[in-house]
């Protein structure tokens, strides 16, 4: 086969000719378009042209596949086990050709055959199987352990649809559907021969063997089957293609055949609708107690059917149970898969009649736990009464594990300490705490930036760190540059490379050499130029979907993250009005011309977050008809924010907004990608921004606002927003104009839900306290703007500092502190 041939020869870069590549991509191609898709060239559309383009990468891809995965079991390595409930991939044939060294072939291979690879690139849909920045790290951890040659499986779930296709209906946010599957995935291998069966509800019976002991048999459970997809994910270079497996659900009795011939059509095919419900979409509402079951359900599908694969996979070969933590580390990404917890002790106890003290000691060997919020209320918790309905034999489990735990471990540390007891209880008010389950279940509990983990220690986790000294631990996250430099700013990156060289793809921290030439005129020249380029690319974007015309020459201002209102796009929208309101009392004000670019979803149950939306929209209509501003502000709201859009946007962006309450965002990895791609922060002392400055320096980022000290203070003495409000003429001003109708002339005040709850419910997240201190540091941005030299050179600085915040930096410190795995360099093969 023509493939074939390909596959053994782009690793990693072959003897063949710059012609010959180009010629087999060509072939490979065509081959896929014939074989596959059943078309010829000339009436091919460019979707299937993608789609015959991505089956030639795949096959590409699947010799190294195929090595690395027998390698693995050769050397029958130590493996870490990702278990995450979402993954945003995003668009998978940009990273991959990056990655295997095929993006010029490919390029020159598609021109020849009358297509552009950059058109084709939007043909593909950005994989629904993720939301925020917790799968989008899952996704740049991927690549950083195949680009370190670290053996890794993830594990999550094959959502059917993703979160949703967001949509604004006069300025409101419309949630449809989004059936990312419709037109297929190229890049996924199905693999049935290893589906997995997994039970829910039934009960448990309490009996006893015929030696006496208590063996519990789960009975009368309904039985599901996880069919998993494999993922290959191909590290740069080409050496190791590890996977991500994700299982879909299906009912083990897809057709009752007795009830169908009877007449009965819909009920004999409801146990397989109920079945795919399963998998069916990312993030059911869990507003309702058939969505909170849904979601628990869920979690444990994909936990179970993972489980089950490690396990399968470590029987192999001949082995005791001891070996098994030796072999499979398994790290838990957020609370989300902490089910894992008692459904390995359920294997280890029920199936494989081990002693509770022998299991409990492989289970705390196996598991590590990564936290990913400082928010009380974000911390999951399910009712018994649900937990003990959807996971009968578990509930027995979890019920044992917090007994122990009390009687073991607190009570012989603060014996007399009842009131320390009652807060660290697994169980409480009727409620399991997740959380504390994955403290107390795991050997390595970390955070994910460094006043992340300090905040985690002295606060929420405090009495866990007291008890478990050692196992807590900070592993800051990264991005991966290949997909946030090299892949989606491509001449940025030669700009860089032609400085420093190319190591600095697989070694960020070589962007430090960048420092000798921030203030190098004619490289200062070059980078605004590339920067511009990629403002005018944005600016067709913005007018395709908006028909709203923007200049290159403003200012790009941009927050794209989760609608949340302790991210505070508020803050955000009370600084686009604070300068509209001056420019149109002084048409004459000396300030650069501004975009303020935002991209988010909110939650379809988060009422306050759509009404932020709703508002940003709204003023947005009207500063963009005002011709009275003169362009000077323009306002940009893009629906349907993802990783593709992100990758358009962070190229373009000048000034990159992470305005969090301070103590509120765990990291943030949006604040470094745009800190990669030469964006000067405007963000207070929260998440990693705090690491940022350190790195960057205090005269290249904007900081502003309460400390986590001085929102402390706050809640102590009382915080009053109305103080603030009373105090500041201008705060006051356009407080008062959004909660008019001025914005909203045909709907009255439908924003005053917005001020109503800065003013009258407590400003939770100290909106109004950072005001002013925000707009003065927006007022020293806009004059360092106009100054192009200053601007390159803070813009270069922030390049320059980038280094620490590499998704390889963070997996080789999880590699070497918590998985204690090590690289395993897969053969070339013949």
């Amino acid at each position: 086969m023509v493939t074939s041939t390909l596959s053994k020869s782009i690793s990693i870069h072959s003897e063949q000719s710059d012609d010959l590549l180009v010629e087999n991509v060509k072939n490979a191609i065509q081959h896929q378009l014939r074989l596959i898709l059943a078309r010829d060239l000339a009436s091919a559309t460019k979707a299937e042209l993608w789609m015959a383009t991505s089956l030639a990468v795949r096959e590409m891809m699947v010799d190294r596949f195929i090595e690395t995965q027998k390698e693995h079991s050769k050397q029958d390595t130590r493996r870490v086990y990702y278990l995450s409930l979402e993954y945003l991939m995003g668009r998978l044939l940009n990273v991959n050709l990056t990655n295997l060294g095929l993006k010029e072939a490919v390029t020159e291979a598609l021109s020849e055959l009358g297509f552009e690879l950059d058109v084709l690139y939007d043909e593909e849909h950005d994989m629904g199987l993720g939301n925020g920045g917790l799968g989008r790290l899952a996704a740049c951890f991927l690549d950083s352990m195949a680009t370190m040659d670290l053996p890794a499986v993830g594990y999550g779930i094959h959502y059917q649809f993703g979160l949703f296709r967001q949509e604004f209906k006069n300025g409101r946010q419309i949630e449809k559907s989004d059936d990312w599957l419709k037109n297929g995935n190229p890049w996924e291998i199905a693999r049935p021969q290893y589906s997995q069966k997994v039970l829910l509800y039934g009960h448990v019976e309490h009996s006893y063997d015929d030696l006496g002991n208590y063996s519990p048999k789960w009975i009368s459970a309904k039985e599901v089957i996880g069919i998993p997809y494999d993922l290959p994910i191909v590290g740069y270079g080409a050496n190791t293609v590890n996977f991500l497996r994700l299982w879909e659900s299906k009912a083990s009795e897809q057709l009752d055949f007795q009830i169908f011939n009877q007449g009965g059509y819909v009920e004999a095919v409801r146990e397989k609708a109920m079945g795919e419900t399963i998998s069916k979409v990312l993030y059911p509402n869990d507003e309702t107690e058939s969505g909170k079951e849904l979601r628990l359900v869920q979690q444990y599908f994909f936990v179970s059917c993972s489980l089950q694969d490690i396990i399968r996979r470590f029987r192999k070969k001949e082995r005791t149970w001891s070996d098994f933590p030796k072999l499979a580390v398994v790290q838990l990404n957020d609370t989300h898969p902490a089910v894992a917890i008692p459904e390995l002790m359920r294997i280890f106890l029920d199936l494989e009649h081990l002693s509770w003290d022998i299991s409990w000691t492989l289970v705390e060997q196996t598991f590590a736990y990564t936290n990913h919020t400082l928010l009380p209320e974000a911390l999951e918790t399910w009712s018994e009464g649900l937990f003990a309905k959807v996971l009968p034999r578990h509930i027995d489990i979890v019920r044992e594990i917090n007994r122990r735990f009390i009687e073991q471990k607190l009570s012989q540390k603060w014996p007399s300490e009842q009131d320390r007891h009652n807060r660290m209880a697994i169980i409480a008010d009727g409620q399991i705490r997740m959380a504390f389950l994955s403290v107390v279940g795991s050997q390595s509990v970390n955070g994910v930036a460094a006043l992340h983990t300090k905040l985690l220690k002295e606060s929420l986790l405090k009495d866990f760190a007291e008890l478990y000294p050692d196992r807590f631990n900070n592993k800051t996250n990264g991005i991966t540059p290949r997909r946030w430099l090299l892949g989606s700013n491509p001449e940025l990156s030669q700009l860089v490379s032609s400085v420093i060289g190319e190591d600095w793809v697989t070694d960020l921290s070589q962007l430090r050499g960048l420092e000798k030439v921030a203030d190098d005129p004619s490289f200062q020249k070059e980078f605004l130029l590339i920067k511009k380029e990629s403002k005018m690319r944005l600016a067709k974007v913005v007018f395709d979907q908006l028909g709203l015309t923007i200049s290159a020459e403003a200012i790009f201002d941009t927050q794209i993250k989760r609608l949340h209102e302790y991210k505070r796009q508020h803050l955000n929208l009370l600084h686009i009005l604070t300068l509209y309101r001056r420019l149109l009392q002084n048409p004459q004000l000396d300030i650069p011309a501004r975009v303020f670019l935002f991209g988010a979803k909110a939650a379809p149950g988060y009422h306050l977050a759509k009404v932020i939306i709703h508002a940003i929209n709204l003023v947005a209509d009207r500063i963009n008809n005002d011709a009275r501003i003169k362009d000077k502000l323009k306002v940009a709201y893009l629906p349907n924010y993802g990783v593709s859009m992100a990758e358009k946007i962070i190229p373009a962006t000048d000034l990159s907004e992470q305005i969090s309450t301070a103590g509120k965002e765990a990291s943030g990895t949006g604040n470094m990608k745009f800190a990669l791609n030469g964006a000067v922060t405007m963000g207070t002392l929260d998440g990693a921004n705090v690491e940022i400055l350190e790195e960057v320096g205090d005269d290249n980022i904007f900081i502003f606002g309460k400390t986590v000290e001085g929102i402390e203070e706050l809640k102590k003495s009382g915080y009053n927003p109305r103080e603030y409000y009373d105090k500041d003429e201008e705060l006051k001003a356009v407080l008062d104009w959004l909660s008019s109708d001025f914005f909203s002339p045909n709907d009255g005040n439908v924003l005053s839900d917005l001020s109503d709850s800065l003013l009258d419910w407590g400003d939770p997240f100290f909106v109004l306290a950072d005001y002013r201190a925000y707009i003065e540091a927006q007022d020293l941005a806009g004059k360092a703007y106009q100054d192009p030299k200053k601007w390159a050179s803070m813009a270069i600085r922030n390049i320059a500092g980038s280094g620490k915040f590499s998704s390889d930096r963070t997996i080789s410190e999880y590699a070497k502190d918590v998985w204690n795995i090590k690289p395993v360099k897969i053969p070339i093969s013949d």
